[in-house]
């Protein structure tokens, strides 16, 4: 019997022309599976299975009739809680903000789910105002791995990388201000594709400015794409959103990766310490590109850290997103959300331009890069999941988020699109992941490279048991 909850958006779509299963039994099986998630994994904030049944109803009869609305009619989705969706309070994890409100909008990507008929199951755990890389916040608690319950799910888009690795929905909507998609989606062992800046609009804007990306979160590539083609389109509340994109991502999907010039970059030049067992799988798959026909160079991007010019500009972020706070409410923050906030209210304009600036010189470096290589490969992260409940890992000697995420946050700031592929385990069985960077606008060759790790049984689809 099939395993609803084990499909892919694109399988259970094929079972709805087919006549094979229907919305509403696909929708009630992703509530019951976050249900029975959520006493341990904490994934969501709320469930909305009233609306997400009648919906789905709704979805059923255009299926009957022959007439689906849109490119997702009936399929389930969630969305992380810190993007608008309309008729639910988008709390940002954070006890300061009032759930009593209108929230009579959604935002752009929201809208775009709404129109093609998508079911919104829930909302999904960030940490405030998802500030950091892990889940946890003083509102909804602490997000855990769907490998190893004692173990972090990453973050800040936790929530949704764990709904989608158990089931509860094929799709999900997240969040990327500095890895907030493939730290997840890397810990959890999904797919999750951080696009080119502007391609996915977003509204309102970031307090983390032009940093801030929304991205699929997904079972594999192909389910990205098709997501892609929903989303990805301009909306007029975003005055930094991109034109529409040429063509479909979904037909781009199918071109392999023969002839594509990938520089393997295996620790940006010995900059980054990365375990072993991470080294050995990231390797692995790279080698299977050549197996295709991709030519690969082992190949470092020609710059070093930023990792200061991004702590001005996040923390100047997170100091303005909680501004307007009296004392009372900025008591109720997470005390490393305090901590940053007062960092970042001592930088000056100054400060914040010359960040801008090693940021832009950065951008131009990559660009340069790409000249040369149509792919860059590297891990996503050095290590697997850690304990949960925690910002850095226990011994790492690291003060922040960052200290242990040197592979994503870079390509905020150079606004690239950047994908995490899950490419294997380690010898806990805990997922790592592989990261895939093209240069700007070339969202389709890093879509198209991924799908040919999975085509190829590379990258798996699969998700845990849930206990």
């Amino acid at each position: 019997m099939t395993e609803l909850t084990d499909l892919t958006a694109v399988r259970l779509l094929e079972g709805y022309r087919k006549g094979e299963w229907s919305p509403v039994e696909a929708t009630r099986a992703a509530l019951e599976r976050a249900e029975a998630i959520q006493p341990e994994v904490n994934a969501f904030v709320r469930l909305t299975a009233e609306d997400a049944l009648a919906r789905a109803r709704e979805s059923e009869e255009r299926w009957r009739r022959g007439e689906p609305c849109g490119l997702l009619d009936g399929v389930p989705v969630t969305v992380k809680d810190i993007l608008l969706l309309r008729g639910a309070p988008t709390l940002r994890g954070s006890k300061a903000v009032n759930p009593a409100g209108r929230w009579d909008e959604d935002a752009p990507s929201v809208a775009r789910l709404r129109e093609h008929g998508a079911v919104f199951i829930g909302k999904t755990t960030t940490p405030e105002y998802g500030w950091k890389g892990v889940t946890d916040s003083p509102l909804s608690g602490v997000t855990r791995n769907p490998y190893d319950r004692a173990r972090t799910a990453g973050g800040s888009s936790g929530g949704s990388a764990a709904a989608v690795a158990l089931g509860a929905g094929p799709l999900s909507l997240g969040t990327d201000g500095g890895g907030s998609v493939r730290i997840p989606a890397s810990f959890c062992g999904i797919f999750a594709l951080k696009p080119t800046y502007g391609r996915v609009p977003l509204y309102p804007a970031s307090a983390f400015g032009t940093l801030a990306h929304v991205g699929p979160m997904t079972r594999d590539a192909a389910d990205a794409a098709l997501l892609m083609d929903v989303i990805g389109h301009p909306d007029s509340r975003d005055w930094s959103a991109l034109a529409p994109p040429p063509g479909a991502y979904t037909d781009g999907l199918t071109g392999g990766v023969h002839g594509l010039r990938v520089a393997y970059s295996p620790s940006l030049g010995g900059q980054v310490a990365v375990r072993p067992e991470v080294a050995r799988a990231v390797r692995r798959a790279v080698e299977r590109l050549a197996d295709l026909g991709a030519y690969v160079t082992e190949a470092d991007p020609d710059f070093t850290d930023p990792v200061e010019a991004f702590h001005t500009l996040w923390f100047s972020g997170a100091a303005r997103v909680t501004q307007h706070l009296g004392p009372q409410q900025r008591a109720l923050l997470d005390p490393g959300l305090r901590e940053i906030c007062e960092q970042g209210a001592r930088y000056s304009a100054l400060d914040y331009l010359a960040a801008v600036d090693v940021r832009m010189d950065h951008g131009r470096r990559m660009g340069r890069f790409h000249d040369t290589y149509d792919l860059l490969v590297t891990p996503t992260m050095p290590i697997t999941a850690f304990e949960a409940g925690a910002e850095v890992p226990k011994g790492s000697g690291h003060r922040r988020w960052t200290g242990w995420t040197p592979f994503t946050y870079p390509f905020n700031m150079t606004q690239q699109p950047a994908a995490s592929v899950p490419v294997g385990f380690d010898g806990g069985g805990l997922p790592i992941g592989l990261q895939l960077v093209a240069a700007r606008h070339r969202d389709d060759l890093v879509l198209r490279a991924a799908h040919a790790l999975y085509e190829a049984g590379v990258a798996s689809g699969a998700g845990p048991t849930p206990a």
